[in-house]
């Protein structure tokens, strides 16, 4: 049986949660077409740029097991994601083997790097984890609270290198990788995720040296590319990457990205601009994006699709691109699933 619009508005959300329980309104997602999740975290977790000991004492494999088994029980194919970053946010944290400190990285070669996020990906695979939202491409050179500690250099080309051998490796063993956050925020003053301000205000000679670890992604093969949540003044003055059809026509026209276009979180502050989320989500893909990572609160995920459904039949959003979209989605989930 075809997919019908509804099915499809429900394919390219990805909800987020930061517990390891489905609540029913991500069961009955999941049940209406839905093929992706995010095992998240609390928002102290994600400044603190790591778990709680309660959390890591308290999740054992066997947690992350069944609830990756029962989302795919409700789904088939699906997308489970969570951030694995190289030197930032860890959610899987003591299940999964760590990565090597900072310091260590710049000096170590490239196979050997890839080797270690080999094992990590093999073991977070065993706990039915097929995504993960890293590596973290942006050159962070100045003021940037938003990913202070969760890069690991400043060097273009040491970030291009250790992260496309990540990229490699990880999906060499079914993970699928998501470089993030296009088109770079070198230095950004506020925090995206709550200052509605928060901008990069760089000069488009800038991103001739930063956007290379994007370029080496690409190369490599990234599965996912994930924009950010900011306006990037050189690429679009008035939208949020994740919203904007200049910044997405460069990912996908300039540098020949013919993968899933993941949006960072829609909830941030930065990207909504004091608009409602329904609307940012049908801008989303508008854009270009195909696949918007939402936080699974309330009824977000049902006002949300209801957006989309509205919007295609106003004729506001083409049937064909949120199609489109939905089939890359899905295609993502059925080569990288269990």
């Amino acid at each position: 049986m075809p997919n019908t619009i509804r099915d499809n508005a429900h394919a390219v959300l990805l909800p987020a949660f930061p517990d390891t329980k489905l609540g029913d309104g991500v069961k009955q997602f999941l049940a209406n077409g839905g093929c992706s999740i995010l095992i998240g975290e609390t928002r102290e977790e994600y400044v603190a740029r790591a778990m709680t000991l309660e959390r890591r004492h308290a999740e054992k494999a066997e947690t992350i097991i069944a609830l990756t088994e029962q989302a795919s029980s409700l789904s088939g194919n699906i997308i489970v994601a969570v951030d694995q970053e190289i030197s930032g946010i860890c959610r899987l944290h003591d299940l999964v083997p760590p990565f090597p400190l900072r310091e260590e990285i710049e000096g170590m070669g490239n196979e050997q790097f890839g080797d270690i996020c080999s094992d990590i990906a093999m073991a977070a695979k065993e706990l039915g984890v097929d995504c993960f939202l890293g590596p973290i491409l942006d050159v962070v050179t100045g003021d940037n609270p938003w990913l202070s500690g969760r890069t690991w250099s400043a060097e273009p080309l040491a970030i291009a290198e250790k992260s496309s051998a990540y990229i490699r490796a990880i999906q060499s063993n079914g993970i699928a990788a998501t470089a993030k956050h296009f088109p770079g925020y070198s230095v950004i003053e506020l925090d995206p995720a709550v200052e509605s301000e928060a901008r990069n205000m760089e000069s488009p000679q800038s991103f001739k040296t930063t956007l290379m670890p994007f370029v080496d992604a690409i190369k490599s093969g990234v599965a996912i590319v994930m924009t950010g949540p900011a306006i990037v003044e050189a690429f679009d003055p008035a939208r949020a990457a994740s919203i904007s059809p200049s910044v997405i026509g460069v990912l996908r026209g300039e540098l020949g990205f013919r993968g899933v276009v993941m949006s960072d979180g829609l909830d941030a502050k930065a990207t909504l601009r004091g608009q409602p989320i329904t609307q940012v989500a049908v801008e989303a893909l508008k854009a270009g994006s195909d696949l918007l990572l939402i936080a699974d609160i309330d009824d977000q995920i049902d006002l949300i699709v209801s957006a989309i459904v509205a919007a295609v039949e106003s004729g506001d959003l083409t049937e064909n691109r949120l199609h489109d979209a939905a089939t890359k989605v899905r295609s993502l989930a059925a080569q990288y699933s269990h």
